[in-house]
């Protein structure tokens, strides 16, 4: 099972596809879709689009796992986030390609065993787990590589 694990954003959207059994996930590839703040909502959104259908494309993953949306605090960037979001599940089905969400609770608990786990206990599990010897930088990549990680995980018997 090849997976495409997605952390979505507006300015920078975490991705990562990943392979392999549980017993030995592999990385095949990883990165970043940052869009121009000077660009209009539209513009960005566009370009989301494209990339994501471009990396779809190119990897051919047989699912993307994508992180669910929590905000507590700050509709504005909630709406923004839901945005960008709406247009990586379009980008997903244009292509046919099945779609699971997973919470961020959910992710740090089968990262780390610990659902409060913190940016830097996920790093470090994600380090050991793909045996890299640093994690991947920005955040939002390693983040993404949580996500993938997540639905092998849960979904392999």
């Amino acid at each position: 099972m090849t997976i495409l694990g997605i952390d979505p954003g507006t300015a920078r959207i975490g991705w990562s596809v990943i392979g392999g059994t549980v017993h030995s996930p592999t990385p095949y590839a990883c990165g970043l879709v940052t869009t121009p703040k000077e660009d209009g909502k539209e513009a960005r959104l566009t370009i989301l689009f494209d990339s994501i259908t471009a990396i779809i494309k190119k990897y051919t993953p047989d699912v993307a796992s994508i992180e669910d949306l929590f905000f507590a605090t700050n509709a504005k960037t909630a709406i923004s986030v839901g945005e960008a979001r709406g247009v990586i599940l379009l980008a997903c089905a244009k292509t046919g390609l099945p779609v699971v969400s997973y919470t961020p609770l959910a992710i740090k608990r089968t990262i780390t065993g610990n659902g409060q786990a913190d940016k830097k206990q996920v790093e470090k599990m994600i380090v050991q787990i793909l045996k890299l010897k640093t994690a991947p930088k920005p955040d939002d990549v390693c983040d993404a590589c949580a996500i993938a990680l997540t639905h092998l995980y849960t979904n392999t018997y």
